[in-house]
């Protein structure tokens, strides 16, 4: 999850499907991405969020949404990238009764320690390459954990 889910969390939510199509455990996941504001519902990801995956030999159609009180009650984990939207998630949790998520940052799983993923929006082709770096590290770990 992210602001406005068309940077970060769709890069992420791309590549942790690839991941699981790559181990033939795709049956056993449910993956989504999605907004903590109502910003860009409907919009699909920024351009160059779309390029960077395509330089990885990886295709989305995935369109910004905004999470859900159902989301917080169907999904094991809700993974997202600052602290701003940790607080944020948290928050509209204690709202939702039977909240099964666990809600992680999920810069928490990097093997390199870096735990927040900054919003690469304002910045250059090389931010939106570090994030799916990054997203591709915490992945493959959060992966290999929850195997």
């Amino acid at each position: 999850v992210s602001v406005g889910n068309i940077c970060r969390s769709p890069i992420a939510e791309a590549v942790f499907r690839k991941l699981v199509t790559d181990e033939k455990v795709e049956n056993k996941w449910m993956t989504d991405s999605a907004a903590v504001s109502d910003w860009n519902v409907g919009r699909s990801p920024d351009a160059r969020a779309l390029s960077c995956l395509r330089n990885h030999g990886i295709e989305t159609a995935h369109k910004a949404r905004q999470v859900t009180k159902d989301d917080f009650q169907t999904f094991d984990y809700i993974l997202c990238m600052d602290e701003s939207n940790l607080r944020d998630l948290k928050r509209k949790s204690n709202q939702v009764k039977d909240c099964k998520a666990k809600i992680e940052l999920l810069g928490t799983y990097d093997p390199q320690k870096q735990l927040i993923i900054e919003d690469p929006y304002y910045g250059s082709e090389k931010d939106f390459e570090t994030v799916y770096e990054q997203c591709l590290r915490c992945c493959k770990a959060f992966l290999e954990k929850s195997h």
